[in-house]
């Protein structure tokens, strides 16, 4: 046998190896027929290649992997250009069980998969490789991290006894709201109350009754509010709410069920009852407010009327009419 030569041998161990080797391996005809399949394939999809071979592999793809299947081979065939695919892209091109059967933590394989167009002597396309990689473990390590981000995202601006909007994230919503108010004057109004008496329910009643009222306050927010709306705890016992798309008197009515819905809870404590009410401040978002700091300052000026009316009252902030000048 001259230098340069395959023997039969040598071809018989490379197709042994291509057949054992960790990774799916298929080859097809330019009509999609299947000539190779090899133990990887058989193992994980229970398909023996004797009863594949001369199929058409679209045959044998789930329903949801098909059309993605023959647009990507269209593309190789067309232009005769490899083509890669992550699991990011397309999950899998064959629902194979996955190895984390116990942990349940992925349904099925995830797969990274190459095309290659394998052309004749005459260069003419002749054949496609399909290269199947099994990356569940990766993408299982990536999914589980995104999820860990997402995770110390929200609890970053959250407040943990609330699970409103803490401060932070909150002010910078109020932020964007502004903003959003300038570009397009699209009316918003902000809402600013507190329990009243705050202090002395933690002096008569203990810090985690105290508790237990803010939590039942914030519970209250979340079931009156709506979904676009914007509530946080601004303080102690003080709570803000943007109310997107709203203008004063409707803002009152809000404000109204608020305070009403509260006024009718009770915390039990010590074979009695928690009652407390709150003091509520409206402002709504107009051209004369200048930055969102002022806005929440108003929306302040008005909760301290609220309060010097006797509390358990809701007030609209009004601006100041000017004095008239006495002449002569």
């Amino acid at each position: 046998m001259s230098t340069g030569q395959i023997s039969i041998k040598e071809v018989h161990c490379l197709m042994e190896m291509l057949r054992s080797i960790d990774v799916g391996l298929i080859l097809i005809d330019k009509d999609y027929k299947v000539s190779l399949w090899n133990n990887f394939m058989e193992n994980h999809s229970g398909i023996k290649s004797s009863e594949i071979n001369g199929q058409n592999i679209i045959d044998f793809v789930p329903d949801e992997s098909r059309d993605w299947l023959l647009k990507k081979l269209v593309t190789v065939t067309t232009l005769m250009t490899r083509a890669f695919s992550t699991w990011e892209q397309q999950p899998y091109l064959f629902r194979f069980g996955s190895y984390h059967p116990i942990t349940g933590i992925a349904e099925h394989m995830y797969q990274n998969i190459s095309f290659i167009p394998i052309p004749s002597t005459d260069g003419k396309l002749d054949q496609i490789g399909l290269i199947i990689y099994d990356v569940t473990d990766i993408a299982i390590n990536k999914k589980q991290l995104l999820s860990a981000n997402k995770e110390l995202s929200l609890i970053s601006r959250t407040d943990a006894l609330t699970q409103l909007h803490n401060r932070g994230y909150w002010e910078e919503r109020i932020a964007q709201e502004f903003q959003r108010y300038q570009r397009t004057r699209q009316t918003c109004s902000l809402l600013m109350f507190d329990i009243d008496h705050f202090k002395k329910v933690n002096d008569t009643y203990g810090h985690q009754a105290g508790d237990e009222v803010i939590r039942m306050t914030a519970l209250n927010i979340k079931n009156i509010i709506r979904k676009t709306d914007i509530a946080g705890r601004y303080g102690g016992e003080e709570f803000a709410v943007i109310l997107v798309d709203t203008n004063a008197e409707n803002a009152m009515t809000v404000a109204e069920k608020l305070r009403t819905g509260i006024e009718s809870l009770r915390v039990p404590c010590n074979g009695t009852e928690i009652r407390w009410t709150i003091s509520v401040g409206i402002a709504e978002c107009s051209t004369d407010i200048s930055n969102y700091a002022t806005w929440i300052e108003l929306s302040d000026q008005a909760l301290y009327q609220a309060k010097e009316n006797g509390r358990n009252n809701c007030v609209v902030y009004q601006p100041a009419k000017p004095s008239k000048r006495r002449t002569g």
